[in-house]
Parts: structure tokens; sequence; C-alpha cells
């Protein structure tokens, strides 16, 4: 029998380049979006990722989106290239390994299933639910929001309903908003992939893949999870069309060295 993994992706960044409220905003000429998430951060009033869906609630300028305006940001989300294809490998599955793909995102649900349209099945994201008024087209209410602990929420209840074991785990993401959801796949010993070099994800993540094609993150899959040397790799991407040009393995050392208050200069032994 195959060994079944579940294997949840977050969208902004990690399939895609944009950020869905920069976006959002910049289409609607609403200004200074990043000083409004930046002092959201600050007071710590919302979950992080989830700071956009506040604003649409509670921010005069963001209360005249309608769901037309998600819809057409998300159609113009310039997405990582073959998502398509890794959704396939892993439909597909490889040599005795299934994999079930789910993308988990505190991005609008229009956002994402608009972006990610023919690719990924609405009914495998997971993503901020809106409830509309009927009258107006405006946004009611918050129904879910799959930021911070909410991401956690929402990936074991998956794990719970495909019957999957938290240590055959794998989460896929690039930013704040995923440190609770990594954090608690590493301490169920599942895998954790970073998909940015920032310092605060990447310290946490088992492996980091710095790519613009989504199926970089099959790399790590197939080598912690799979078993395959960089050599078998190489082929099941030539078997896909697809050629690895660079491929370029480094450690980062960060480091924050000062000259200590007490401490004199430094002189060498005799």
């Amino acid at each position: 029998m195959s060994k079944h993994f579940l294997l949840v992706s977050d969208f902004d960044q990690t399939l895609s380049f944009n950020d869905s409220g920069h976006l959002l905003s910049e289409s609607l000429g609403i200004a200074g979006f990043a000083e409004k998430v930046a002092g959201l951060s600050r007071l710590n009033l919302v979950q992080s990722g989830a700071e956009l869906t506040y604003l649409l609630r509670h921010d005069p300028e963001f209360r005249r989106v309608r769901r037309d305006d998600l819809i057409d940001v998300g159609r113009r989300i310039r997405l990582k290239r073959n998502i398509d294809v890794l959704a396939d490998c892993l439909e597909r599955g490889i040599d005795g390994y299934r994999f079930d793909f789910y993308v988990v995102s505190a991005a609008p649900q229009e956002v994402v299933n608009a972006a990610l349209d023919g690719i990924v099945p609405p009914e495998r994201i997971i993503a901020t639910h809106f409830e509309f008024d009927a009258a107006t087209g405006e946004i009611a209410s918050v129904l879910r929001v799959p930021a911070g602990y909410g991401k956690v929420a929402a990936l074991d209840d998956l794990r719970f309903r495909l019957g999957v074991p938290r240590e055959r785990v794998v989460y896929v993401g690039d930013g704040s908003s995923d440190i609770h959801v990594m954090l608690h796949v590493n301490r169920c010993d599942g895998l954790t992939i970073a998909a940015s070099e920032a310092r605060h994800i990447a310290q946490i993540a088992r492996r980091t893949v710095i790519s613009d094609d989504a199926l970089s993150v099959l790399v790590p899959v197939l080598e912690e999870v799979v078993g395959y040397d960089p050599g078998r790799i190489r082929l099941l991407f030539e078997d896909h069309g697809l050629l690895i040009q660079e491929w370029d393995r480094v450690r980062t050392d960060w480091l924050t060295i000062r000259q200590g208050a007490a401490s004199g200069p430094y002189v060498p032994a005799a």
C-alpha cells in the first residue's frame, strides 16, 4: 500500500509573487497599505496574516471592497510556474507515496480561488471566508480566518479528516503567519519547507528552497520523504520535460557581533 501524506502550501508569495493585500490596494487606489499592516502588527491587534481581513471589515477605505473586486485581484496575481505540474505529480503519487495537496491561506477565498482556477480545485483551498450582505454587497462578517493559530487548526482538521498521521505532514510557507503552523508540524516530526530566506521563517523550517518555480518544493520532499538522491531527482524532472539548470546548496549563518561593554581590546597571546 502507498504511504499517505498531506502536503499543505501557503499561497501569497509561496505559490505567487504577489501579496493579495498590496495588489488589492493598488487596484483600488488605496495608499498606505504597508503602514496600516505595520501598525496592526505593532499593536498585536490581530493574528499575523489576518491584517487584510481586519482592514476589509473595519477600515473605511477598504469597506468599499466587493466580491467582484476580490475575484478581479485573484485573476491578476502572477503565479509561480508549474503549480499544475506540482499538483499533478502529487496527485499521481511517487514510488509508493501518495500526497493530498491543499492550499491554506489567510488571503480571501475569492482571491485564491480565482488565482488558482483550473489548477487547484476550490475544495482543496482553505482561505479566509467572508459573508457578503445580499443588499449592499459589502462584507458583512468573517466566517473563517486561517492565519496564525488558525492555520494550525485548519491543518489539524484536514489531517484528521483525511486520516493522515501527524508525522506525514509537509508544510510549505514563506512568512510570519506560517511560524505557528511550522512549529506545530516540526513538533509532530513532519517536514517544513520555507519558500523565503527571511530569517524568522528560514530558521524554523527544516529545509529552505528559493525558486520562481513551484515544482522546486518537490526537491526536499523527494529527498526527505521518498529518499531520492540528486541524480534520481533530476531524472524525475526530465521525465516531465523539465531541466534543473541551476541547483546550489548554501548554508547561511546570521550573526550580530558587537564589542562587550566590559571587555577591552583583543590582545593576542605571546
